[in-house]
């Protein structure tokens, strides 16, 4: 497939939809003078289970393997652990497993090949002695201010940060080297990363890279899609019936287009897709309510269905239906392949393993003392007998004898 593409056409679909590219002449000198395969990483720090937003970083890697392009692809499991531990260690190596089985599922349901895939495990090399000599060296040129800055939209900010936030943005920049690669591929949110990366590496004589920067596009809630927030993302898991309930409540305001999750993931994963998978220009089809006769809405390009929402031409009532159906078609593949694999179950409950429910615990039901024969101040105690300030109006003795007695029972008894 890339063999009979021309270096110019490469080009074109390694930047298609990007939001940015820092120092785009080293892309242009490996394709166009160097003649050989752009050399890419990717990065992902292996906590929370992958959601359906990962259709969107793998929509650009299946654009640089059908590029031609050698895409490695790093499991950060250290990564993970040191973003203020948000996978705890026991689970990294389920979690690093897991990711493997979901991204490699994910790449192959969008029809390109994947010979020219990497996978690499982060602590397979960053536990070297090698690598930790260059981790101290790299510390010596950051500055403490620097390497926080670098962090500040990709690391996990709390009040009282640990240094494992530091560490994280050197690793990432010092990945780039070990991992052999011309380029970093990421979301536009690594920026500040990306930037010290090309500042710092030359300072301990290493090569500059190329970055390569995808847009951050919103979750369903509006805001940024997080696999820690259940409300902003579908995991690609997810039945058919959770798929539509989540969509349903998805936040998509009329004639509202800026931060439009719903929309933006038509642009960047739907329309991607299609033209992916059918080695063409991308459509998406939204289905009209009425007469038979009326024929359905087919965009090819975001711009006009864009247009077509801020008019109110096409509506969230009529927007919703159609990415459900697009959405539960593509999860397919994938949720075949997860149930067809007992393995990938295994590795699932390994690294995500179901939280206890805890049972509630029964109080005893406090009567109080306002119930019909209560007195105040009386504790009844396990062997029968009371103990209280009232206890003399309520003791009957501890033997039956003794209960007649304080009862009064003979006396009372009919002549």
């Amino acid at each position: 497939m890339a063999d009979s593409m021309s270096a110019q056409d490469k080009l074109t679909l390694i930047k298609a939809n990007l939001q940015e590219v820092l120092k785009e002449d080293i892309i242009e000198d490996v394709i166009l003078r160097q003649n050989r395969p752009l050399k890419i990483y990717w990065g992902t720090a292996t906590t929370g289970r992958p959601h359906c937003g990962y259709f969107v970083p793998m929509v650009k890697l299946a654009h640089f393997l059908k590029a031609g392009c050698t895409v490695k692809l790093l499991l950060a499991d250290i990564h993970g652990f040191l973003d203020n531990l948000k996978a705890p260690i026991e689970l990294v190596k389920f979690r690093a497993e897991y990711y493997r089985f979901v991204i490699v599922s994910l790449l192959k349901s969008l029809n390109v090949p994947i010979d020219r895939l990497v996978i690499v495990l982060g602590s397979s090399y960053q536990l070297s002695a090698e690598y930790t000599m260059d981790l101290y060296r790299l510390s010596s040129v950051v500055s403490e201010h620097d390497s926080k800055k670098a962090g500040s939209e990709v690391v996990k900010q709390v009040a009282n940060p640990t240094l494992s936030g530091l560490i994280y943005p050197l690793m990432q920049t010092l990945d780039e080297q070990y991992l052999d690669v011309d380029a970093q591929f990421g979301g536009v949110d690594q920026r500040k990363i990306f930037a010290l990366a090309s500042d710092a590496l030359p300072k301990v004589n290493y090569k500059e890279r190329a970055h390569m920067m995808n847009p951050m596009v919103p979750g369903l809630s509006g805001g940024k899609m997080s696999s820690s927030d259940p409300d902003s993302k579908i995991d690609l898991l997810d039945p058919p019936h959770v798929v539509e309930k989540k969509l349903r409540k998805a936040h998509c305001a009329p004639k509202e287009v800026e931060g439009n999750g719903i929309l933006s993931f038509v642009e960047y994963v739907l329309l991607a897709v299609d033209g992916l998978k059918n080695d063409r220009k991308g459509s998406f089809v939204i289905e009209r309510r009425g007469a038979e006769d009326v024929e359905p809405l087919i965009y090819d390009d975001i711009a006009t269905l864009k247009a077509d929402y801020e008019a109110d031409r096409v509506t969230p009532q009529l927007l919703k239906p159609a990415i459900t159906k697009a959405l539960i078609e593509l999860l397919k593949p994938i949720q075949a392949e997860y149930q067809a694999s007992p393995e990938w179950q295994d590795i699932a409950n390994k690294a995500y393993p179901p939280s206890e429910v805890k049972k509630k615990e029964k109080k005893p039901k406090n009567l109080g003392t306002r119930f019909p024969g209560a007195k105040r101040g009386v504790e009844a105690k396990p062997d029968g007998h009371v103990e209280g300030e009232s206890k003399d109006q309520v003791n009957l003795g501890t033997d039956a004898e003794g209960a007649m007695k304080n009862l009064d029972i003979e006396s009372k008894a009919p002549s």
